[in-house]
């Protein structure tokens, strides 16, 4: 009797234990505890106080949404980031399939420093860190060689935002970008909304407003896994992506400027096609960017609302993730530089190929290319934005 007594203290231990990261609030203060998330599912969310710290002189948080059918989501803000997203697979088994670290002293010093943040000023390539506006011409930090990228060596997504509301179910922060910083004209107000929806949907709203002419290109570049982060490959997942056409680059991953047809191409996603099946071909495109990296023209939407852009499919998860988005185009990147030197949540490694970007944007240097659409924003000018990830399961 003495044995089974002990062994059954043992394992009332362990289950208590396994409820660590789920026992905080939003503002990171105790919590009653979610047993239906912590006992349930094989990824914990992260620990609310390792997130509790100072960056660049500013107090660091993480807040954690929930919805009525138990899918959480947790975002920081330090960079307005995106940390987790877990929602049920197909065994109702809740899953995280956004890579991120579970602490943010990693999200400040580790390698990898985009997981799931909000890029800007102008998020992708600006090609050899130029562009000319009225009459004037921007130099930008060339951290992309030769190029500029999300913004420059610091960008959105290694600044303190502010947080101006928070809920159970949404988080709105706020940040303002100086005239000049990072080489960019006049002083921008930005805003970006999370907000988790009952219907499993991540909502993200994107408002800026400017007191001198700029450019501007919005995005969040969460890095998901639909298996869950960290649990394999990406190229089984299935993909489709609402696009006849596609922006091709040079050697540097800058657009030529031209806008070409997917068919006969690896780059032919219209209808569900395995990540993988195509990605080492032997085709110029995708040896320049070791993979995917290209921005998809998306099809023009023919009725109101939100534009259904993208549809994944985690092979082994059964989790079904639809973006859609008011932009006119998509940056799908297939995790070709990822080599497993970054120590992800719940003891997981960012494996090669082991996460896609789905980065919904303008195009890749619209600011030196007139026939992009346009990406400039003028004093009195409200830019406003939605993107929404949809999460469900395969039927």
């Amino acid at each position: 009797m003495n044995k089974l007594l002990l062994s059954c203290l043992v394992l009332a231990f362990c289950l208590i234990m396994s409820c660590g990261g789920g026992n905080s609030s939003s503002n990171g203060t105790p919590a009653s505890t979610d047993s239906t998330i912590a006992t349930a599912t094989q990824y914990a969310l992260p620990d609310t106080a390792a997130f509790r710290d100072t960056v660049n002189g500013k107090p660091s948080y993480l807040y954690i949404l929930r919805n009525s059918n138990k899918a959480a989501v947790a975002i920081t803000n330090y960079g307005a980031r995106v940390v987790s997203v877990m929602v049920p697979d197909k065994n109702g088994v809740m899953t995280d399939v956004v890579l991120g670290y579970d602490s943010i002293r990693k999200y400040v010093h580790r390698p990898e420093t985009f997981f799931g943040a909000v890029v800007g000023r102008y998020g992708n390539r600006i090609a050899r860190g130029k562009f000319t506006l009225d009459g004037k011409t921007y130099s930008l930090a060339i951290n992309n060689p030769p190029n500029s990228l999300h913004g420059g060596r610091k960008g959105f997504g290694a600044v303190m935002w502010e947080t101006k509301r928070a809920s159970d179910h949404s988080v709105e922060l706020s940040y303002l970008a100086k005239d000049g910083e990072e080489g960019y004209p006049g002083n921008l107000q930005v805003s970006v909304t999370y907000t988790l929806t009952d219907s499993n949907e991540l909502k993200i709203d994107y408002r800026a407003s400017t007191d001198k002419a700029t450019v501007l290109n919005l995005t969040n570049h969460a890095y998901f896994n639909l298996n869950g982060q960290g649990n394999g490959t990406i190229n089984n997942h299935l993909l489709q992506i609402n696009a006849d056409h596609y922006t091709p680059v040079d050697s540097t991953l800058i657009p030529t400027g031209k806008i070409e047809p997917v068919a006969g191409t690896p780059f032919d996603f219209r209808q569900p096609t395995a990540i993988g099946a195509r990605i080492d071909s032997d085709n110029r495109q995708l040896k320049y960017g070791k993979g995917y990296d290209h921005n998809f023209v998306l099809n023009p939407n023919k009725g109101g609302g939100l534009n259904h852009a993208v549809t994944v499919t985690g092979d082994l998860s059964g989790i079904v993730m639809d973006v859609y988005t008011d932009q006119p185009g998509v940056q799908f990147y297939s995790g070709n530089f990822l080599n497993g030197m970054n120590p992800l949540k719940n003891g997981k490694r960012d494996d090669h190929r082991g996460a896609i970007c789905l980065e919904t944007q303008h195009f890749p240097d619209s600011p030196n290319q007139p026939s992009f659409p346009s990406t400039e924003l003028k004093p009195k000018q409200d830019y406003q934005s939605e993107t929404v990830y949809k999460f469900s399961v395969k039927k």
